[in-house]
């Protein structure tokens, strides 16, 4: 199997399910004790989390390009950004290290388009929902993107960050990610990106009204697909 390294830690309670589950899909595949070669990046997110909200995006560039070429000193042969706002750095990571970069927009939209829709919801940071380089990319795929209004926006980024972020999960909150994806379903959504890796812990299908695409899952099982093909 081929050697990936995953830029994690942001959070490490999304970073924990990637490792979980890139694992469970290669031992499914390859049987008995097989795992994933794997060298995680895991990064401190407390800073992260404030370069962020004081839009220090260059400073964040910086970081995920050494975290980049710290992997591929390491000796590995891909990367993957096991969260879906810091791919607003994937370009530049991609270019710093000359290793291919598995995008987690892509098996997300692929997964889509594979079930016949094209007009989708995304929840997601303020910053994934609001700025372009993430909805661009599903835009490139064929996709229509529909996102929440700005006073929903700042609860969906607030829950991510106050609460699953920090290990807690409301059934209060599911309420309202339920509320929210009902109106967006009103609006015209045919299904829902979870687009930040922490929502899966949150929103479940069975308290949902639309088919939910967990960009988590999707992009775990492209990395461990990625590895395998070799």
């Amino acid at each position: 199997m081929r050697r990936i390294g995953i830029i994690g830690g942001m959070s490490w309670e999304s970073t924990q399910l990637y490792y979980r589950l890139v694992n469970e899909r290669v031992r499914a595949a390859k049987g008995g004790l097989s795992s994933a070669p794997l060298l995680i990046h895991s990064v401190d997110f407390a800073p992260v989390a404030a370069m962020q909200a004081a839009g220090d995006w260059d400073g964040l560039t910086s970081m995920m390009v050494e975290a980049g070429c710290d992997l591929k000193a390491a000796g590995v042969q891909a990367l993957a950004i096991a969260t879906n706002t810091m791919h607003k750095m994937a370009d530049a990571v991609t270019v710093a290290t000359g290793l291919p970069l598995i995008h987690i927009a892509d098996p997300t939209a692929q997964a889509i388009r594979a079930a016949g829709l094209s007009r989708v919801a995304l929840l997601a940071t303020r910053f994934t929902m609001e700025q372009d380089f993430y909805r661009d990319r599903l835009a490139a795929a064929g996709l229509s993107v529909l996102i929440p209004e700005a006073a929903e926006r700042a609860e969906i980024h607030r829950i991510i960050y106050e609460e699953l972020c920090r290990g807690l999960v409301r059934d209060d909150s599911r309420v309202l990610y339920a509320g929210i994806i009902r109106g967006l379903r009103d609006k015209g959504a045919q299904a829902v990106i979870l687009g930040c890796t922490e929502i899966t812990m949150l929103v479940r299908p069975q308290d949902m009204d639309l088919p939910l695409f967990d960009t988590t899952g999707l992009h775990a099982a492209a990395i461990a697909d990625w590895a395998m093909a070799a």
